[in-house]
């Protein structure tokens, strides 16, 4: 797994490219779909600029020589580039350093370099060093040495006197031996939430898209929500539908039935869903140019009018939702957002685990919890205009029944916020 070939890319491209996603892009179907909705399409180029220059800028706000990066969410969101991304998150055979000088270097999986020949701000390809276990068994020490001495260099080369050095993950024996080179390890995953916390306004519009590819998804699982289907039979339009407009992968099974909707995070199985059944789902799916699409509905199966009870709970949770997007605007705190809202009686109800959240190419900082969470998780800062939250709800009674799970997406606006989901929050479809 340590092939490939080490190659600059600064000047003009030496081969030409494949035809791949990055060229291709979501295809006729999703874009004919965003046309016919009066969406546009985001200025890609743009957004990598964009990106890039919020990573050097939190690089200089701290002082450190440049970064490492190893989770691909975060290699992507710097360089753009992404390569079997799921299967990287636990195979640590892909990374990325960026230097506070904006040099970028990729260190690319096997024989796979010529996937980032459309990126001009990747300045060097480089063959990856594997040092992680399964790919280098009893070597792992020492190929973990090789590679703390290629970093060094490039801290050397980019970091002018600078041996301050981030990194996202990275495990124990890489750091030993940077260490022993003089540099310190400092804390990348500080750097990367905050530079993507703020969104440009062409990942807006790349988010639009990825929400209404998801909606038309969720319109089609909708449509196939009938007594007699299966949970994961339902499931599986959301995740096709998703695929045939560009969408990537879904982090999450959570759809749940009947009495499996409480409590919540039963993930999705071979249950039959009948009629009188809510039905609870949570996306969390990658969708169009990588952005995430958060999105939660609860529905009621094959029945004119739900019991009081599921009215009831659909009721307070729609109240939470509808309560926390009216909170959401630049300069109010996470404190605030934590203490003001209105919360179902903890004593009665269960709910989730956050109240809010940041996302963009996935969930994102921050997390805002409940008043109860204050003490042990919760911590404070300032909303922005230019930030995502998620705005989420779920209630069910502690003594059984069903529960219901809503999530809405709201843009931070210069003077308020602006609701980006726009599918029917209703427990009947009409």
């Amino acid at each position: 797994m340590n092939g490939g070939r080490y190659r600059s890319k600064i000047g003009p491209a030496t081969s030409v490219a494949p035809l791949n996603w990055h060229t291709l892009g979501p295809g006729k179907l999703a874009t004919s779909e965003w046309a016919e909705a009066g969406l546009e399409l985001p200025n890609l180029e743009a957004i990598r600029e964009y990106r890039l220059g919020r990573v050097r800028e939190k690089l200089i706000e701290f002082d450190y020589a440049g970064i490492v990066l190893f989770d691909p969410l975060n290699v992507r969101y710097a360089t753009s580039s992404t390569n079997m991304q799921v299967w990287i998150t636990h195979n640590a055979s892909r990374y990325a350093f960026i230097g506070a000088d904006g040099h970028v270097v990729l260190f690319e999986f096997s024989h796979a370099d010529y996937l980032s020949d459309p990126f001009p701000l990747i300045d060097e390809i480089r063959p990856v060093t594997d040092w992680y276990y399964f790919a280098a068994g009893n070597t792992s020490e020492a190929k973990a040495k090789r590679w703390a001495d290629e970093i060094g260099e490039l801290v050397r080369l980019h970091g002018d006197g600078n041996t301050r050095l981030a990194a996202d993950r990275l495990n124990p024996e890489g750091a030993h031996h940077l260490t022993e080179l003089g540099i310190t390890i400092h804390s990348g995953e500080e750097v990367m939430e905050l530079a993507r916390v703020i969104k440009h306004p062409e990942e807006i519009k790349a988010m639009r898209c990825a929400i209404a590819a998801t909606e038309t998804a969720m319109k089609v699982m909708h449509d196939h929500l009938v007594p007699g289907v299966t949970e994961q039979e339902l499931w599986s339009h959301l995740h096709a539908e998703s695929i045939k407009r560009g969408g990537e992968w879904i982090e999450t099974r959570l759809l749940s039935s009947g009495p499996r909707t409480n409590p919540w995070y039963q993930e999705c199985s071979s249950r039959v869903i009948e009629a009188g059944d809510l039905v609870g789902f949570d996306t969390d799916l990658i969708g169009s140019y990588g952005m995430c699409a958060d999105l939660s509905r609860t529905w009621l199966c094959g029945a004119e009018r739900p019991t009081s009870e599921q009215q009831e709970v659909y009721d307070l949770a729609l109240a939470q939702i509808e309560d926390g997007i009216g909170m959401v605007k630049p300069g109010v705190t996470f404190k605030e957002l934590t203490f003001d809202g209105c919360i179902p009686d903890g004593e009665i109800y269960r709910h989730y685990t956050s109240h809010f959240h940041g996302v963009g190419l996935c969930d994102e900082y921050p997390a805002i919890y409940f008043p109860e969470d204050w003490g042990s998780a919760g911590y404070d800062g300032v909303v922005e205009a230019g930030m995502v939250l998620c705005v989420e709800s779920y209630v069910g009674r502690k003594d059984g029944g069903h529960g219901v799970k809503l999530e809405e997406q709201v843009l931070v606006t210069a003077t308020g916020h602006e609701l980006l989901s726009s599918y029917p929050l209703e427990l009947v479809k009409k």
